[in-house]
C-alpha cells in the first residue's frame, strides 16, 4: 500500500495521505502484483505530478481473476438474497464512512472539483443502498397452466462471471453502478478500470475486502493503455465470462460487441451521447441557464450525458445567449480541484485536450462566433480549457456531429418545434436529451418524439439510482439503475412441473 501522494497543485510540496490508496491488483481476496512485474505511473491531470503506481497487468492476470471469480460464483449465487443485501449494506456503510478519502482520491486522479467528487461518492452510495434492497426483489413468476396436470414457474438466476470495463470520468460511480446490481443478482465480478483513474476502483476493492465479501466475488485488474485492448479481448473471449458491461466510447463499444460474438455473451453498453438541450419560447430562461450550467459544465463537460448542442428558439436566442455568457464568465472558476473556490477542473489527458481544442479551432475557422472563452486557459498551466460559448454553428463543423467531452457550449438558433426535434434526432447517438418549456401539451409531445433513452424536462441533471440509465441507437443498450438494472445479470428460466393429476 502507498502511504502518500504529492498531488495538489495548491500545495506543490505537500503530501496528502490517502488511507484507501492501493498499488496492487485485487484478485481472489488478495493484493497481488502483475505477472509481468511491470507498473505504470498515475498522475494528477492538474499538474502531471505522480500520485502513485499501479500494476500494468496483462491478459494472464485477467484470466487468473476470471478463474478465481468463476470458482466463487456458486457460493455467492447460493447465498440467500437477504444475506447479499446485508453485505451490500455493509459496503454502503463503509463507503459513507470513508467518503472524504474516496472524494480526495477521485479529485487527485481525475481532477474534478472536490465538491463534485463528494457528490460522486454520494451518488455511488445511492446505488449501493438501492441494490442492497433490490436483492430481495428479484422476483420470478407463477404462470397459469394450460391444464390441471402442470404448474409453470419462471425463475430469475444469475448469469455468472461478469466483466466490467469502466471509464475515467466518474471512476467510482460507474463501477459501483454496475457492481451493485451484479452482486445483488448473484453474479461475481472482474473489473478493469481506466488507466487514468485506477485508484478509485482499488479503493472500492479495499472496502469490499473490509466489508467481508467472500474472496473472488469482486476482483480488480489494472493496466496501462497499451494493455487495455488485450485485457478487454481476454474478457470478451473467455467462455467463463457470461457477460460484459462497458461504459465508454461508441467506437470501443462496437469493438467489444464484435469480440463478444463468438461466445454469445450478455452485453450491456453505455456509450457516447450527443445530447441536445432545447429552449422553447415559454421556457423559464433563468432556470434554463442554470440547467445548462449543470448539464454542460459539470466535470468540465466530460460526461456522456453532458449537453452537446444547445438549441434556442429565435425569439429568445439573443437574450438567452447573453444570460448564458454572463453566467459562464461569473460563475465558473478553473483550477486545482482541491481549492474550494474552484468548480472547473482540467481535461483528463493530452489526447482529450487536443481533441477539444481542435473542435473549437475547426468551428471558428468555419465561421463560428466566440461568445465567451474560446481557447486554452490564458493564466493556468496544463490542460485547462476556458469554458466556452460559441454561436453561428453550421452542419459542416466537427462540433455539430461529434461528442465534445469538454467545456464547450455551442448555440444553435431554431424557428419551430419540428425543426428543433429534427435537429435533436439527426444523430446516430441517443443517450439523453433535454428541453425547457412551460407549454404542457408541448412537453408531452416533444418528450415522446425525442429519440433517446432518457429525457430531461425542465431539468438538466437527471441521473438517479431509482431511474433506468441507458441509451438507444449507437448509444448502446441495457439499463443501469432502477429495478431494470439487474436485467443484464439474470437469466429467465422456465420450469414446467408435470404429472400433477390426482
Amino acid at each position: 500500500m502507498l502511504n502518500f501522494a504529492r498531488c495538489s497543485g495548491s500545495r506543490p510540496m505537500g503530501c496528502r495521505y490517502f488511507s484507501l490508496l492501493r498499488d496492487k491488483n485485487f484478485i481472489g481476496g488478495e493484493w497481488v502484483a502483475a505477472s509481468s512485474g511491470k507498473t505504470f505511473q498515475v498522475t494528477n491531470p492538474v499538474n502531471d505530478k505522480v500520485i502513485g503506481i499501479a500494476q500494468d497487468s496483462t491478459p494472464e492476470d485477467a484470466e487468473k481473476a476470471i478463474k478465481v471469480a468463476s470458482g466463487s460464483f456458486n457460493m455467492w449465487a447460493d447465498l440467500p438474497a437477504k444475506e447479499k443485501g446485508i453485505k451490500l449494506k455493509s459496503l454502503l456503510k463503509l463507503v459513507n464512512s470513508h467518503s472524504d478519502d474516496l472524494a480526495k482520491l477521485i479529485t487527485a486522479e481525475c481532477g474534478k472539483p472536490l465538491a463534485e467528487a463528494k457528490a460522486e461518492v454520494m451518488y455511488s452510495a445511492g446505488y449501493l443502498e438501492w441494490y442492497a434492497e433490490e436483492a430481495k426483489r428479484i422476483y420470478g413468476e407463477v404462470l397459469a397452466p394450460p391444464n390441471n396436470t402442470r404448474e409453470l414457474v419462471v425463475l430469475k438466476e444469475p448469469i455468472g462471471v461478469v466483466g466490467f470495463i469502466t471509464p475515467w470520468n466518474f471512476p467510482l460511480a460507474m463501477l459501483v453502478r454496475k457492481a451493485a446490481a451484479a452482486l445483488a443478482a448473484g453474479c461475481v465480478c472482474v473489473a478493469r478500470p481506466a488507466e487514468d483513474t485506477p485508484f478509485s476502483a482499488l479503493a472500492l476493492a479495499a472496502l469490499v475486502e473490509k466489508a467481508g465479501f467472500p474472496a473472488g466475488t469482486f476482483n480488480v485488474v489494472t493496466s496501462s493503455r497499451s494493455q487495455a485492448g488485450p485485457i478487454g479481448q481476454a474478457l470478451c473471449a473467455s467462455p467463463q465470462v457470461a457477460g460484459i458491461s462497458f461504459t465508454g466510447s461508441t467506437a470501443v463499444g462496437k469493438i467489444l460487441y464484435q469480440q463478444c460474438a463468438n461466445t454469445v455473451k450478455r452485453l450491456g453498453l453505455e456509450l457516447g451521447g450527443n445530447a441536445s438541450y432545447i429552449i422553447f419560447p415559454t421556457a423559464d430562461l433563468s432556470r434554463a441557464v442554470q440547467g445548462v450550467m449543470g448539464s454542460k459544465f459539470r466535470n468540465a463537460g466530460q460526461a456522456c450525458v453532458a449537453t452537446n448542442r444547445v438549441l434556442v428558439h429565435e425569439s429568445v436566442f439573443d437574450k438567452f445567449s447573453s444570460m448564458l455568457a454572463t453566467a459562464v464568465k461569473t460563475q465558473l472558476v478553473s483550477g486545482d480541484g482541491f481549492d474550494p473556490a474552484v468548480n472547473q477542473g482540467p481535461l483528463i489527458n493530452e489526447q482529450q485536450f487536443q481533441k477539444v481544442d481542435g473542435i473549437v479551432k475547426d468551428a471558428v475557422s468555419k465561421g463560428a462566433r466566440v461568445v465567451s472563452g474560446g481557447g486554452i486557459h490564458p493564466t493556468l498551466k496544463g490542460r485547462f480549457y476556458q469554458p466556452t460559448v460559441l454561436s453561428n454553428i453550421t452542419e459542416d463543423m466537427k462540433i455539430y456531429n461529434e461528442e465534445i467531452f469538454g467545456p464547450i457550449c455551442p448555440l444553435y438558433k431554431f424557428y419551430s418545434e419540428d425543426e428543433a426535434v429534427t435537429i435533436a434526432n439527426s444523430t446516430r447517438r441517443g443517450l439523453a436529451n433535454y428541453f425547457y418549456s412551460n407549454d404542457y401539451a408541448q412537453v408531452w409531445r416533444v418528450a415522446k418524439r425525442l429519440e433517446s433513452g432518457m429525457v430531461g424536462v425542465n431539468e438538466g441533471l437527471i441521473s438517479a439510482a431509482e431511474a433506468p440509465f441507458g441509451g438507444v441507437k449507437e448509444s448502446g443498450f441495457g439499463r443501469e439503475g432502477s429495478r431494470h438494472g439487474v436485467d443484464d445479470y439474470v437469466h429467465t428460466k422456465y420450469v414446467c412441473f408435470g404429472g400433477l393429476q390426482n
